[in-house]
Formats: structure tokens, sequence, C-alpha cells
């Protein structure tokens, strides 16, 4: 058996990766004021006040229960700020994700994953072909390894042969590490066991655009790890 057959082989026994629980049902709205209500409120369209409303606690649960934020009682708490923090610097990259010049773009095509702002992106030099998407990488003590890697095996059906859930589009490229599909909100906390969870349509692309020894490269720190 040639090396790198081997190696994709072996892959098959470590892809790490988080089974979704189902959202959390509704639960009772908290009157309680949380030390990050302004930001919440700012961030969901609200009169900012600093003073938890019925309505207020509402768009709150309403947003913890989409991005699978528990306890779901509309409290805003840092969790539910970290959520947002995110999604807000993911706005903010726009379509210049690189901007810093983290990601080294002098190699080809590469795919970037940025852990602080939890975005990921593809280039072909410094043309940016795809994204920036939002992502999920590793929870604290799972974190996803930094550097530079490449995309060893690839396999459109895998199942996970830890935690025996369907992990589409893989592609892996450290270990056990790879890109793929989850079925619930890549905002939800706290993370994978670390893989780069993303959404069905843009791991599909990613898939795509993609192939076996294209390099990957991971920086940054993910909020809480």
């Amino acid at each position: 058996m040639r090396a790198g057959a081997a190696l994709g082989l072996a892959g098959t026994l470590l892809p790490l990766t988080v089974a979704l629980a189902p959202p959390a049902r509704a639960a009772s709205c908290t009157t309680s004021t949380g030390p990050y209500q302004r930001q919440v409120e700012a961030f969901l369209g609200r009169p900012v006040d600093g003073r938890q409303s019925a309505a207020d606690c509402r768009a709150t649960r309403d947003f913890q229960t989409r991005h699978g934020i528990s306890p779901n009682i509309g409290y805003a708490g840092p969790v539910t700020w970290g959520v947002m923090s995110i999604m807000k610097a993911q706005k903010a990259a726009g379509s210049t994700p690189n901007k810093a010049g983290d990601c080294p773009t002098n190699k080809g095509r590469i795919a970037c994953v940025d852990l602080t702002r939890q975005l990921s992106w593809i280039q072909d030099g410094k043309k940016l072909v795809m994204g920036p998407v939002p992502v999920r990488t590793g929870r604290d003590g799972y974190e996803t390894r930094r550097g530079l890697k490449q995309i060893y095996w690839r396999n459109k059906n895998h199942v996970s042969t830890i935690y025996d859930v369907p992990m589409p589009n893989s592609q892996f490229f450290d270990g056990g590490q790879a890109f793929h599909s989850i079925s619930g909100s890549v905002w939800s906390p706290p993370g994978s066991h670390g893989c780069v969870n993303m959404r069905p349509g843009d791991s599909q692309k990613y898939w795509e655009l993609l192939r076996t020894g294209d390099d990957v490269f991971v920086y940054g720190r993910k909020p809480g790890t």
C-alpha cells in the first residue's frame, strides 16, 4: 500500500466532530438585566436603554434558541454576547478577510482558517476565490491545531468512527481534523472537537473547489480557548 493511501486510511480512525443536540425548547423569559444588555439590544435592533423588557427578552431568547445557546432564557450574558461579537467581526471582514495578510497567499490555492474571527475563505494567490464564510472550530481542550497543513484525504459521505455521526464533505488536513458540514448552527457554543464545522452549502463549495494536496493555513485563537 502506498504511504499516501495508508495515511488516508489511518485518518478514518481519528475524525473528530461534535454531535449537535436538537435546539433547546424555549424557556420562560428572565426579568434580569444582563451585563451585556446594551450591546445585545443594539445587535438585535432593540431600543438601547440597558434595561431588560419583555420584548428584549423574547428577541434575545429567540436568538439563543436559533444558535443553541443554553439556557435560552433571554439573559444578556457573556456567552450570548460572545456569539454576537463573533458575528459582528465576521460581517466587518467583508470581502477582504485577509486584509492584515496573516494567511500566506504566495502558495497558490489555499484555504485560510482564522480562529479568532471564526472565518474561513479560499484564495488563489491574491485572488479571493470564495468566502469568507463562518465556521465553528475546536472548543477549549480540543482546539483546531494551528499552522500550515495540506488536505490529505477526502470522503464525501464520511461517518465519524468516534461519535457515529455523519460528516458530509469531509476534507482532512491534520490527523482527524477536517472541514465538514453540520446540520446545526455554526455559531453554537462551545465548539467542535477539533474539526472546522461549516454550513452545508459552504462545505459543498469547499468540496468542489479544493483538492488533495491543497494547502490549509490555520491561525489565531478562538475566544474562550
